[in-house]
């Protein structure tokens, strides 16, 4: 842990935060629209925003719970969907000041986002409870409000209405995988191969007993560990060799 003491003061962490906190108040919209199409009532839709900060894990806990799925469904379900904030977590934990004690960790845990994770990482000095509680801030705020819109939208418009903008969510999802599909062979072969068996889990009859949590998480593991068998990412050398 790097024993200075960071430069950046909590109004320089919201000023940073405002553009994720624009960004998901647009995404959680479309969560809260899902959410209540899906039977939640407004308020459920909108504690589970202020508990969770994961969209692809809400969407998941979500479909979970509508299916009537175990609380070890969704446990397992969150663990597989949300592993990468660990790593994040010990990658960011170098890069944090000598105040970041136990208790700040544990909160500033609470808010540790793929973008506030690359934010407070790009950052060239040590970062400090106070910066990453403004960085937190506004993502917070805009996640929870876009839900609670999102959900108050969804309770009044017309159906046609609702699950047109219910999509905004699965569209956020698509064009976060589309640009690394492009580039390598293996996220494509990773997302092409989870939707194969998804679409046996649902449609082929003898695979009907697997429940909604546990087929997301066994497509997820089962294409992922394919895919590094298959396609496992080349190691970059060390030196390059001179030209």
């Amino acid at each position: 842990m790097a024993q200075k003491i960071s430069p950046y003061r909590y109004r320089e962490g919201l000023k940073d935060g405002l553009p994720i906190g624009l960004g998901y108040l647009s995404v959680s919209f479309g969560f809260g629209i899902s959410a209540v199409g899906e039977g939640l009532r407004v308020l459920e839709a909108l504690i589970i925003s202020m508990t969770n900060l994961t969209s692809a894990g809400q969407l998941a806990g979500v479909t979970v719970i509508v299916a009537m799925g175990t609380l070890l469904e969704i446990v397992l379900t969150q663990f597989v969907i949300n592993l990468r904030y660990s790593l994040m977590g010990i990658t960011l934990t170098q890069r944090l000041d000598s105040r970041c004690n136990t208790k700040h960790r544990l909160f500033m845990s609470f808010g540790l986002t793929d973008e506030i994770f690359a934010v407070a990482a790009s950052k060239p000095a040590p970062v400090g409870p106070s910066y990453f509680y403004g960085l937190m801030t506004l993502p917070y705020v805009g996640w929870a409000g876009g839900t609670l819109l999102g959900a108050l939208a969804g309770s009044v418009l017309p159906d046609r209405f609702r699950l047109a903008l219910g999509i905004m969510i699965y569209a956020m999802f698509i064009a976060i995988i589309l640009p690394p599909m492009k580039r390598d062979k293996g996220v494509l072969g990773v997302v092409l191969l989870a939707a194969a068996l998804s679409c046996c889990v649902a449609f082929l009859p003898f695979l009907k007993w697997i429940s909604a949590g546990f087929a997301i998480i066994l497509c997820a593991v089962i294409a992922a560990a394919v895919l590094a068998l298959v396609c496992p990412i080349a190691e970059d050398d060390e030196e390059e060799e001179p030209s």
